[in-house]
């Protein structure tokens, strides 16, 4: 009876699915934040008559054969790569992409990560950060006297200073582009690490070379659809409980065949 194993790998797809789903709600608030998807492959296949063998003295080829399933598995959780609404904030250092690309930062250890959440912050020295406090590349900092801020849509950062009538350029924003984005490693924090299946980073100014470029004073909100967030779970739900109905049908043939006598 091998529908309870094969009824248990599909539970396990839809509580896959569920937390992938719960997720995605949870993130409804997050900048820069892109919805995941759960994608399943069939396990593989008992043949018990292949096609195309022959099932005759005369050379009749059997034209399908019997291959029966044995289940379903996980394949991937993608990330759906779409642009999600900007919303007006105001803030100097509230900078959204409008297009492909990430900002990069350092991680304590070194390590470079990437980020589309725009939310940056001015450290006690001066340096933009991130809202946790790693270095945005490449390390601008803000004198402590500038009055005000403008970063132009090409990254270019200006300071306004009281006693001054023209700014000052202090860095030029850079941003990231992968060849793969789907193949970047989430570490949570909104931040990505650059993986083989993602390609090396590509940086450049915005604007130019595909990348997006960079809108001051705006946040890049969540991509998630609750609409369908709430479709996808109703779905879930409906195929876990379909799944718990073969196993409870499995059950039953088991025991009517146990009171067999």
């Amino acid at each position: 009876m091998k529908a309870l194993q094969i009824a248990a790998t599909g539970m396990s797809a839809q509580q896959m699915r569920v937390e992938v789903v719960s997720n995605n709600l949870a993130n409804m608030n997050t900048t820069g934040y892109n919805a995941r998807r759960a994608e399943f492959a069939d396990l593989h296949y008992q043949q018990h008559s292949r096609p195309g063998t022959i099932s005759a003295a005369d050379g009749t080829i059997l034209p399908a054969g019997v291959q029966t399933g044995l289940g379903v598995r996980p394949s991937a959780v993608s990330v759906l790569m779409a642009q999600g609404p900007l919303v007006q904030t105001g803030g100097d250092l509230d900078l959204a992409i409008e297009g492909r690309g990430y900002l990069e930062v350092t991680m304590p250890n070194g390590v470079a990560a990437y980020t589309r959440d725009g939310a940056l912050h001015r450290s006690a020295d001066g340096l933009i950060v991130t809202a946790d406090g790693h270095e945005v590349q490449p390390g601008i900092v803000i004198p402590p006297d500038a009055r005000s801020l403008t970063v132009t849509g090409a990254g270019e950062v200006w300071a306004y200073f009281a006693d001054r009538i023209a700014p000052e350029l202090l860095g030029q924003f850079t941003l990231a582009g992968f060849t793969n984005d789907k193949g970047l490693e989430a570490i949570g924090a909104n931040l990505f690490l650059e993986t083989a299946a993602s390609g090396p980073a590509l940086a450049g100014a915005p604007g130019e070379d595909g990348l997006g470029t960079l809108r001051q004073g705006y946040l890049e909100e969540s991509s998630v659809n609750a609409v369908r967030e709430i479709t996808e779970l109703i779905k879930a739900q409906r195929g876990y409980e379909l799944n718990a109905k073969v196993i409870t049908a499995a059950d039953q043939m088991l025991g009517a065949t146990t009171q067999v006598r």
